[in-house]
Order: C-alpha cells, then sequence, then structure tokens
C-alpha cells in the first residue's frame, strides 16, 4: 500500500474533524444569536412564556387523559369550545380580546354536561362525548356562518396565534394554569385512586362522581389555557403526546406527570425557536416536536427490546456451539485412547 493509501482516510477524518470543530465553534458564537435574540422582543418573550406554561398543565393533565383513556374527549371537547368563542367574537364586534372567557364558559357546560349524562352509566361516555361534541361543533359552525369575513379574523382559534399574547392574555394564562396545577396538587390522592382503582375509591366511601367531574371541569380550564397556543385542531395533540411518552418512560403516576411536564415544556420552547428560525406556525411546530420526542422514545425501547430478545438467544447459540466443540473434542479423545489400547 502506497503513503497516499495510508494518508488519505486520515486526512479525510481531519478535514471531516476540522469542520466538525469550526461548525461548534460558530454556533457557540451565535448561541446568543440563536436564543437569546428572539427573547430581546417583548411579544416573542410572552409568546415563549405562555408556551411553556401551557406545555406543563397540558403534561399534567394530559397523564390522566392517558391513564384513563379519555383521548376523545379531550378532542370533543376542544372542538366544543367553538360556540362560545365565536359569541364572545359576534358580542365584541370582532374583537378576540374576550374569546377565552366565551371559550371557558362553552367548555365548562360541555364537561358538566358529558358528566351529567354519564352520570348513572345509563348513557356511556363514548356516546355521550360525540353527541355534545357533534352538537356543539355544529351550532359553533352555525354561529361563525353568520358572521361576515370571519375566517380570517377565527383562523387563529383553529391553529391557534401565539404571537398574539397580550400581557393580559399572559397573566389569565398564568393564574388558570396555576389553579389547576393547584387543584391536581390538592386531590392528588383522591385523583389517583380513582383512575387506578375505582374499587379502593367505593371502598374508602370517596365522592367518586364528584371527583370525576372536577376532572372533566379541570380538562376543560386546560384546554381553554391551551386554546391560544395550539388552537382548537392540534389542542388534543399536546395534551395527549407529552403524556404517552411520559407513559412509555415510567408507569407510576408522579413520575409520569414530572416527565410529561418536562417533554411539554422541551416541547414548546424548541417548537418555539423551529418556528422563530423556520418561519413556520408556532402551533404545529410544537405538536410536531412533542411527537418526534415520542418517536425517539418509542423506537429507541423498541430497538432496547429487541436486543435484549437477541442477546440471550446468541448467547444459547454461542454457549451450544461451544458445548458441541467440547463434545467433540472429548469424542475424539475417547477414539485415540481406544486405538492406543
Amino acid at each position: 500500500m502506497t503513503w497516499a493509501g495510508v494518508l488519505t482516510p486520515w486526512l479525510a477524518e481531519a478535514s471531516l474533524w476540522e469542520t466538525l470543530r469550526q461548525g461548534w465553534a460558530t454556533l457557540l458564537l451565535n448561541l446568543d444569536k440563536l436564543l437569546l435574540a428572539p427573547l430581546e422582543y417583548p411579544l416573542l418573550a410572552r409568546s415563549m412564556g405562555a408556551a411553556i406554561v401551557v406545555g406543563i398543565v397540558s403534561g399534567v393533565l394530559g397523564t390522566f387523559v392517558v391513564v384513563r383513556g379519555m383521548a376523545f374527549f379531550g378532542d370533543a371537547l376542544a372542538h366544543a369550545i367553538l360556540p362560545g368563542v365565536a359569541f364572545m367574537y359576534q358580542r365584541a364586534n370582532g374583537k378576540t380580546d374576550d374569546l377565552f372567557w366565551g371559550g371557558l364558559v362553552a367548555g365548562l357546560l360541555s364537561a358538566l354536561g358529558i358528566g351529567y349524562l354519564t352520570r348513572h352509566e345509563k348513557i356511556k361516555e363514548d356516546t355521550a362525548i360525540g353527541v355534545v361534541f357533534a352538537a356543539m361543533f355544529a351550532l359553533g359552525i352555525a354561529m361563525i356562518s353568520r358572521i361576515d369575513n370571519y375566517a380570517g379574523d377565527l383562523s387563529h382559534i383553529l391553529f391557534g396565534q401565539i404571537l398574539g399574547v397580550s400581557p393580559g392574555d399572559l397573566r389569565l394564562i398564568v393564574v388558570f394554569a396555576a389553579v389547576v396545577l393547584g387543584v391536581v396538587a390538592l386531590f392528588y390522592k383522591e385523583l389517583m385512586i380513582i383512575s387506578f382503582d375505582p374499587t379502593l375509591a367505593q371502598t374508602l366511601r370517596l365522592p367518586a362522581e364528584r371527583l370525576r367531574l372536577l376532572l372533566l371541569v379541570l380538562i376543560a380550564l386546560t384546554i381553554v389555557v391551551s386554546l391560544q397556543t395550539v388552537g382548537i385542531a392540534l389542542m388534543v395533540a399536546l395534551l395527549v403526546t407529552p403524556a404517552a411518552t411520559a407513559h412509555l418512560m415510567s408507569k407510576r403516576l408522579l413520575p409520569m406527570m414530572l416527565i410529561a411536564a418536562l417533554i411539554g415544556a422541551a416541547s414548546s420552547i424548541i417548537g418555539f425557536y423551529v418556528s422563530y428560525h423556520q418561519d413556520v406556525a408556532t402551533g404545529p411546530a410544537i405538536v410536531l416536536t412533542a411527537t418526534a420526542l415520542f418517536v425517539f422514545v418509542f423506537a429507541e425501547q423498541q430497538i432496547g427490546q429487541a436486543i435484549g430478545q437477541a442477546l440471550p438467544r446468541l448467547r444459547r447459540r454461542v454457549h451450544f456451539s461451544s458445548g458441541a466443540k467440547h463434545h467433540r473434542r472429548d469424542a475424539e479423545r475417547a477414539e485415540k485412547s481406544e486405538e492406543s489400547i
């Protein structure tokens, strides 16, 4: 082999390493532009804060949604707030400042209506959700259709408009998120028992029905809080995906909540920066980031499980082959000893 053949791979590797080193140095020098520059604008800073708060509260409440199998309820309730939003939009003559309160009232009424219809299990929960969801969403569409030039003004309700978060909106988001998290902390044991062991709840004589209604109301509050961040169409993804990822990583409720809150906050931060630098909508960027994290964790566990199942088989094969070799050697020695005798 010539010296050129020996040095060429080394030089190529050195050149690649130098390129990576220079790229990392450039990234560190421009880190302030990548991370800090967007936060110099008060509007973007408020948007980042709102996204983080929404990610945390959605992750915590989403844990109950995943554990209790209530993803359909979350999706339906997100769409059921549309009549309240449309009503406040009509009443405010096109202003969007009070849409939060309209969505809040519609969400609470929808949640309590579903809870009332299913209180004695005469109507199954998915049936009641379908009835209320379809009626409320149809009512909202009918109300919107009577508004002139409504498409542009209400599009952010469907897809979110996090860049439109005002100081008042941020205060509302923080206050209601704190209320939701405070109630969850206060009734953590009771909510955990009715979610995992309804029989134990009856034995302890817990007010299971009231606690169930409380959980429905908390989910409704979470959806309304998240309305401006990801909108009606994508709300269920932010409510379910971080919690589903956490469920893959832990089966205990409290660690699951903490992991889901962390994933929700991380998805909001990463999605915010992706939206800023790539000029895409913030809500979809946050949801896609959360989905990417879910796919990564799921794939990592599947690969680990496959390797874990393959290693024992490989060890057995190696052990079997080595044992067969020993047996052959023993047989050969025995034959030689017999021949010598």
